[in-house]
């Protein structure tokens, strides 16, 4: 049971806490679910990229996948190998693939024609061989949020089939690029295991028509977005999830990277905020507290639900609310008609299912600062992130004032 006052008396609010035992717990049943299998977990640092989160999961053993030159750097600084450190994303500039050749990471994944042109450029300019990996968008539809839905052909990720193809035969017969893997992505919050297993079978289908003509690949990279339970959701087991990924690769020598970002870290994260006071407008009940969209953003992005537990001495009644924070936006909210006890000043609002695509999101609007990180580990308390201060906000523009 955390102790959630005693952890906002010592470190204040808006505050992240997170369970690193329950990270422990999720990287080991994925791990587990491929044993036996040529594989390597490659934690997507975008979903929550504090670099003692990403220390934690390399020293278990994970790799990274990134998706910017700062994420790789971050891999870099929290111990991630070289070797396990995958550069992904639609968009890439050239200094960034410069840098990735340089640190001569595991591959690069590509996302289209152009961009291959670049990475060969450039690969040429060093005297040099990259690694590649092409990502295929299969047009699958992944059931999920249309934000975080990245499979199908109106998304902006990836490339057909047919420009696939071309792509790796186009790479095979360069001095300069060296195909090594294959890399597809559907969405993110998956929690229905057809779409993947359909993904797969058309993916594992390519590299078996490049086998033929001569171009074998080493990596199956089948992406992440493993669901987590935010409120009902009925989820994929690992093992059922692997099984399905090993099913479609019959005679393929392949070794399989799976990327999970969200399934690792976000039921271990949880968002601390102080209720400031009630207010009524007309019907309408609001529990203002301070933390804000700025901290958190889902909710206001994506309509996203998270569970929200009270803090409080209350034993009354409990009653529909509207929970919501001190920004100029009437997006800024964490829940709508939410049934929660009548709240005290200073009573605690805990927002459950926070670790993943929270802090990162985050911003310094209406010049907040971007709250303090602390893990919890073997019974322990540690600052992982202090508290951002006015200072920290103004630092890159003081001294331009006139």
């Amino acid at each position: 049971m955390i102790d959630f006052r005693a952890l906002t008396n010592e470190y204040k609010t808006p505050l992240y806490v997170y369970d690193f035992d329950y990270m422990t717990k999720q990287f080991d049943k994925l791990k587990e679910a491929f044993r036996g299998r040529k594989s390597i977990v490659a934690y997507a640092v975008k979903a929550n990229s504090n670099l003692s989160v990403v220390q934690h999961f390399a020293k278990m053993g994970s790799g990274a996948d990134c998706v910017s030159i700062g994420e790789v750097r971050r891999a870099f600084l929290a111990g991630v190998p070289a070797y396990k450190i995958i550069f992904s994303g639609v968009g890439k500039s050239d200094s960034e693939i410069r840098e990735a050749l340089e640190k001569d990471i595991l591959y690069i994944n590509v996302e289209s024609e152009a961009e291959l042109g670049r990475v060969e450029m450039i690969a040429e300019e060093l005297n040099a061989k990259a690694r590649i990996s092409v990502r295929v968008n299969p047009n699958i539809d992944p059931k999920t949020h249309p934000y975080i839905s990245t499979g199908l052909h109106d998304n902006k990720f990836g490339v057909d089939l047919s420009t696939a193809k071309r792509m790796y035969i186009q790479a095979n017969n360069s001095l300069h690029l060296d195909p090594v893997g294959i890399h597809f992505h559907i969405g993110s919050q998956l929690t229905e295991l057809t779409p993947i297993r359909e993904s797969a079978e058309i993916v594992a289908d390519l590299v078996r028509s490049l086998s033929k003509i001569k171009i074998e690949l080493k990596f199956f990279d089948i992406g992440g977005g493993l669901g987590v339970r935010y409120d009902n959701e009925t989820l994929i087991e690992p093992y059922e999830y692997a099984q399905a990924i090993l099913g479609t690769l019959r005679a393929l020598d392949l070794t399989i990277i799976c990327e999970p970002g969200r399934f690792l870290t976000a039921n271990a994260g949880y968002f601390v905020s102080k209720v400031l006071y009630e207010k009524q407008n007309g019907a309408r009940k609001f529990v203002v507290v301070d933390g804000a969209m700025n901290d958190l953003l889902r909710p206001a992005l994506y309509g996203a639900y998270h569970k929200i537990e009270a803090i409080t001495v209350s034993t009354g009644e409990t009653r529909a609310v509207d929970i919501v924070g001190p920004v100029c936006e009437s997006g800024d909210f964490f829940a709508k008609n939410y049934q929660l006890p009548e709240l005290a000043h200073n009573d605690l609002v805990v927002v459950h299912s926070a670790g993943a695509y929270g802090f990162g999101m985050g911003s310094n609007y209406n010049t907040r600062g971007r709250s303090a990180e602390v893990a919890l580990k073997n019974g322990e308390v540690k600052l992982i992130r202090k508290r951002e201060t006015f200072e920290d906000l103004i630092a890159l523009e003081q001294e331009f004032l006139d």
